[in-house]
């Protein structure tokens, strides 16, 4: 029989990892989906080497950042900022206005006061993508707030409704 090599984990859910947020998706083939909202949920799994405390990052310090981050996104029109089809623009009066040319002809416009928008770096607002937005961020943040954290894998869920989720992992180190 082979040794054994263990390993350990942490895996977070609370019921305020949420944001309710509006969205559309824009479609390979062009096409808009409705202006639509969804409760979203959010589950991080984060697996290393056990540090200080046998632990491999404490509970008490990675859930108030994944509880930030997803404040960030919690009452917000949510924007693809790099999404193909889309023009994106910050007025000069506080808004952002959005301009979607129809495949089948005509353009929708939408025009949402700034401070009720998140601008997203990412292609389209679809759960991987968010899940991977959101895996960056929390990487980024836990490598200034918990550089003591030696973490090897991380994964983060983004569920927008009950059983349906969008999942991104990320290999840290072999």
């Amino acid at each position: 029989m082979p040794p054994l090599r263990p390993s350990f984990g942490v895996r977070v859910y609370k019921e305020y990892f949420n944001f309710a947020s509006a969205h559309f998706l824009v479609f390979p083939d062009g096409a808009r989906e409705e202006l639509h909202g969804h409760n979203y949920q959010v589950r991080v799994a984060a697996e290393g080497e056990l540090g200080a405390g046998d632990m491999v990052i404490d509970f008490c310090r990675l859930k108030p950042v994944v509880r930030r981050l997803c404040q960030a996104l919690d009452h917000r029109m949510l924007l693809p900022a790099q999404a193909p089809g889309l023009v994106i623009a910050d007025e000069d009066d506080g808004h952002v206005s959005v301009r979607y040319a129809r495949r089948e002809g005509g353009v929708d416009r939408f025009l949402f006061p700034r401070r009720d928008v998140a601008l997203l770096p990412i292609t389209n607002t679809t759960t991987e993508r968010l899940a991977e937005l959101l895996s960056g961020q929390l990487l980024a943040a836990l490598a200034v707030e918990h550089k003591d954290a030696r973490l090897s894998r991380l994964e983060l869920e983004v569920e927008e409704s009950s059983g349906q989720c969008g999942v991104h992992r990320v290999e840290l180190r072999p």
